[in-house]
């Protein structure tokens, strides 16, 4: 019996690796880092893994046409996921809202939210459905 692929999944192979990247940064750096630290080693991974990435995103909000205020997100890989690191194991509604809010001014489809803490790694897909 072979493994059954989903097909309901939103960029599953790229998801798969920028996790896994996840799980080699925490297998190498451990717990109590601040976020920052954190993202360096996720852009070194991002580049060992020949990954195309941009970090630290602007991306404005608009009302009425007229720039109202400015969100960053912490990574956009291969122009088709959000990854947003977080320093804790559990991701409040605030967590969730703000990749919600990403996804949508950004109108792209798939948001990481990626914890670390004493617990090991969490991940969650945060799916636009806009």
């Amino acid at each position: 019996m072979g493994i059954t692929k989903r097909e309901d999944l939103v960029h599953p192979d790229l998801s798969y690796k920028i996790v896994g990247a996840a799980f080699t940064v925490f297998n190498e750096l451990g717990e109590g880092h601040l976020e920052k630290i954190y993202q360096r080693a996720f852009a070194l991974e991002f580049k060992r893994l020949g990954l195309n990435y941009k970090e630290q995103i602007y991306c404005p909000v608009v009302f009425n046409k007229e720039v109202i205020g400015k969100n960053y997100f912490d990574f956009l890989v291969e122009d088709q996921v959000i990854v947003e690191l977080k320093r804790n194991a559990y991701f409040s509604k605030k967590h969730m809202d703000q990749i919600t809010n990403y996804l949508r001014v950004s109108d792209l489809r798939l948001g990481l939210l990626i914890g670390f803490s004493t617990e090991g790694v969490r991940f969650k897909r945060i799916v636009n459905v806009r």
